[in-house]
């Protein structure tokens, strides 16, 4: 589905895309200067994480939707994305903020990534994009990405003993309590997919 973007909806989609992509960069350049990793090893290994991925498509996205053209993403896929980034925001911020305490440039980046990309995404859903055609039929759409991103954490997991959270860490929890904590994140991802539709049944009135 093809869709034309108002002059300020792709403004902000190109200010998206730019808080996005130097959040990516300033963490890549803070870890990179922290660590003895070569370039490649720093890249590899932050693409081991949910929100970098995550930010990463909403960069690669916004920036395409900042073109004055048609647009070539579905409201499902950007509803999705939307809820991705969100999502990723709550759950570090409930969850895993604790766990590593960054300063400097590492500060700036892991606010930009958590905080303030997904708090820019979610009001831009909310004002820009369309959202009366989504129904309850594109719920599958909205645990896609994070079931794609599960089996590869879990894949490149059993190749490297590496796990990026807690929870999915095999080498500290069953393969059931895994499995029951990604059950769980669906469920969530699910809830949150059916209170988009229901808002996109009322937004566009």
């Amino acid at each position: 589905m093809y869709m034309v973007l108002s002059r300020s909806a792709r403004r902000m989609a190109l200010l998206i895309a730019l808080l996005a992509l130097i959040s990516l960069c300033a963490q890549f350049l803070h870890l990179h200067a922290r660590g003895d990793l070569p370039v490649t090893a720093t890249a590899w290994d932050m693409a081991r994480y949910f929100t970098i991925l995550t930010n990463l498509l909403v960069g690669v996205t916004f920036a395409l939707m900042s073109r004055p053209v048609r647009a070539g993403f579905a409201p499902p896929w950007l509803a999705a994305l939307s809820l991705s980034s969100v999502m990723a925001g709550l759950i570090y911020h409930l969850a895993l903020a604790d766990l590593v305490t960054f300063t400097g440039l590492g500060w700036w980046a892991d606010h930009g990534l958590h905080s303030v990309t997904p708090a820019a995404l979610a009001l831009w859903w909310l004002f820009y994009a369309p959202k009366q055609r989504l129904d309850y039929g594109d719920l599958p759409v909205f645990v896609l990405w994070p079931a794609i991103y599960a089996a590869y954490a879990l894949g490149r997991g059993a190749a490297d003993g590496v796990y990026p959270y807690p929870f999915v860490d095999l080498a500290r929890v069953t393969p059931a309590v895994v499995a029951t904590n990604l059950a769980g994140l669906f469920v969530l991802f699910l809830l949150g997919g059916i209170v988009m539709i229901l808002i996109g049944r009322f937004a566009d009135r």
